[in-house]
């Protein structure tokens, strides 16, 4: 049998492979076809908008033309945000608060499910997993609102520590206090729900493994410490992948309800100047601009963050 006849018989036994392989798993195919479609509607043909960024475009207008009325700029907007006055503050704020959010907000996920895993009453179990997924279905607006009523000088904290003779503090107009307060409330918001992901890997865990090191003598802790993080390891690095991959996409709605001109210094963001700029002040091509110069610092981030992962623990997305 010469190789072209070997060649064309292996290409035939994948295409069956293939088709079989398809009709088994038909089912799962046609449940993520909405998915699919949507994200190709919503988030692929839009892109075609990117062109405006490197054009001086004015809202009716076309955004492709033959007939030369499109005034093509270049990389005029991206040097103009470069070059311009609030780059730098821009840039350091959007990447501390992602990374606040990273070093804080991250590990309380997954410390979280290891705590309820460790939990034998089943009714407190499920009490205690519902009430931390409440956060997450509260709107943005009314969290806003809760932390802001909180924080005024005669809210609720300053209240309490005025009881035990501290002064009170304008946390709403002292910039220095927003990265925290951002960040506590992002956790809190978020915390409960995003245990999920982790708290079905745990389900996953081959039990026979604790009773083994049961057996062993090993204590609860070390089994959290050397069977349980390990074994839930590979979603811990895709979950920090996506992280790094947003550090330069911070959660601009729940910064917007709770800024103010007043705490500009450390609280505005690409997102919320981009929101000022754009949507307010309709200056559409330069907001595309800076929208894709931090689109493509997340894509950098995100293959990056994503080779690294693959090298030191075997697992990446791509």
């Amino acid at each position: 049998m010469d190789r072209t006849t070997v060649e064309i018989k292996s290409r035939l036994i994948k295409i069956q492979f293939n088709r079989e392989y398809v009709k088994e798993n038909i089912e799962l195919y046609l449940i993520a076809l909405p998915a699919i479609v949507l994200i190709f509607i919503f988030s692929y043909i839009p892109m075609y908008g990117v062109v405006i960024a490197f054009q001086n475009y004015a809202p009716g207008a076309s955004f492709l033309s033959f007939s030369g009325d499109i005034d093509w700029v270049g990389f005029r907007h991206f040097q103009r945000f470069i070059e311009g006055p609030f780059f730098f503050r821009l840039m350091r704020n959007t990447v501390m608060l992602s990374l606040y959010n990273i070093v804080f907000g991250f590990p309380v996920p997954i410390l979280f499910a290891l705590l309820l895993n460790e939990i034998r009453a089943l009714g407190f179990k499920k009490f205690t997993q519902t009430a931390s997924y409440l956060p997450y279905f509260i709107s943005a607006v009314v969290v806003a609102a809760m932390v802001l009523s909180f924080i005024q000088t005669d809210g609720i904290i300053n209240n309490l520590t005025a009881f035990f003779g501290a002064d009170r503090v304008a946390f709403i107009t002292e910039p220095r206090y927003f990265p925290a307060i951002y960040t506590v409330t992002n956790i809190w918001k978020g915390f409960g729900f995003g245990s999920i992901l982790y708290i079905a890997a745990i389900a996953g865990i081959d039990q026979e493994l604790y009773e083994s090191a049961h057996i062993d003598g090993a204590n609860r802790l070390h089994m959290a410490w050397y069977i349980t993080l390990p074994s839930i390891r590979p979603t811990i690095a895709i979950m920090l992948i996506l992280a790094v991959g947003g550090i330069m996409g911070s959660n601009m709605e729940l910064i917007l309800l709770l800024y103010s001109s007043a705490t500009y210094e450390t609280a505005d963001v690409i997102g919320t100047y981009i929101y000022r700029i754009g949507i307010q002040g309709g200056q559409f091509s330069f907001t595309a601009a800076i929208g894709l110069f931090a689109t493509i610092i997340n894509f950098i981030l995100v293959f990056a963050a994503n080779k690294l992962s693959g090298k030191l623990t075997g697992t990446s997305l791509f």
